[in-house]
Parts: structure tokens; sequence; C-alpha cells
């Protein structure tokens, strides 16, 4: 009964590190997307201003 118990919370902890582990990888990927379209913005913001300057 104690070693079902044993095995019960090691699964247990396998199981939320791997959920974690999965999530962190999501984040990651999601962080570097959210990184890729700040970064498209900021040329966008860029490339009209040198616009504007230019028509000065």
């Amino acid at each position: 009964m104690r070693a079902l118990k044993h095995l019960a919370a090691h699964r247990v902890l396998a199981a939320l590190l791997l959920t974690g582990a999965v999530l962190s990888l999501a984040a990651c990927n999601t962080m570097s997307g959210m990184g890729q379209d700040v970064s498209a913005g900021g040329k966008a913001i860029t490339k009209s201003a040198e616009d504007v300057q230019k028509k000065m």
C-alpha cells in the first residue's frame, strides 16, 4: 500500500514537471512571436517617420 502511494506521488510529480516544461516551451514560442510583432511595428513607425522627413 505504501509503495503504491509512493509510485502515485512520483507519477503526479512527473506529470507536473512535464506540464511545466510544455507550458514553458509554448510561452517561449509566444514571446518570440510577440517580439517579432513589436519589431515589425517599430520598423513601420520608423519608415513612416522617414517618409515624413523626406516630404519636408
